[in-house]
């Protein structure tokens, strides 16, 4: 791995813990202006001291962010679908590797789609993608993505999908946390970080999820909805950094909802 890939990665999962607590805002781009994120600036302004690397697209960080930052951006480069569309899988690359660099990205985002229709389409467009990352010292971050069919999260799923992903070349791959997740963990030879997906009932239940995902293995979360669709999006952007990078357990973290 060259120095310029090293150094990439050492901005967005921390080499002293191997962790790594990000923020995704990226989910306009087929879901358009989701509840709490119709201002992504208002929502994305608050929460950036306390996360590790930003994940979103191209149109929100031009417009959205200030360019003063320094929190490491994990930039989305595939697309091409939408919730109101006939698949969400018919997805393609739509931000080149020239434009992640000319944003100063520190990683690329793909989404990969296994066992679906588009399943062929988006596993070369990973493989084509990290051809060309490699050539300038890009990570590329694979999303394993199932669309609105959540009933396929399980190990066995999972597993198959983050494998293929690391077998194609990503450096790192997001994917959801499920029972026996320890088995899908120890068949991916690159770091996992996982999504927390739709909304769940409370915030304790995104705590219970990242606390059991960390126990099991993973190298961090990459969440959004869990986040910033919170009354307490500060508190739980602190809470998730005391599970992820202190150890803390679910009760400790929860105090930071208060």
């Amino acid at each position: 791995m060259d120095w310029g890939m090293k150094n990439r990665i050492a901005k967005l999962i921390n080499p002293k813990d191997g962790h790594a607590v990000w923020l995704a805002v990226d989910h306009g781009y087929f879901l358009g202006p989701v509840s709490r994120l119709e201002d992504p600036a208002k929502t994305i302004k608050p929460l950036l001291p306390y996360t590790d690397a930003l994940m979103l697209t191209r149109g929100v960080l031009r417009n959205c962010v200030d360019a003063s930052i320094d929190t490491p951006v994990i930039l989305r480069v595939s697309g091409g679908n939408s919730i109101v569309g006939p698949a969400l899988s018919d997805e393609g690359i739509q931000t080149s590797l020239e434009e992640a660099i000319r944003l100063n990205a520190s990683a690329v985002a793909i989404s990969i789609y296994v066992g679906s229709e588009h399943e062929h389409q988006t596993l070369i467009a990973l493989g084509e993608l990290v051809n060309e990352a490699q050539r300038y010292g890009m990570p590329v971050l694979a999303v394993t993505a199932v669309g609105k069919e959540l009933q396929k999260r399980d190990a066995r799923y999972l597993g198959l999908c983050c494998r293929i992903a690391a077998e194609l070349g990503a450096q790192m791959v997001k994917t959801y946390y499920c029972e026996d997740f320890a088995k899908v963990v120890k068949s991916c030879p690159v770091p996992l970080v996982i999504a927390g997906g739709p909304k769940l009932k409370t915030e304790m239940d995104a705590l219970k999820l990242a606390h059991n995902a960390i126990e099991e293995g993973a190298g961090g979360v990459d969440m959004g909805r869990n986040i910033w669709q919170s009354d307490n999006a500060v508190g739980m952007m602190k809470a998730m950094r005391a599970i992820v990078h202190e150890n803390a357990s679910v009760k400790e973290a929860a105090k930071f909802l208060k």
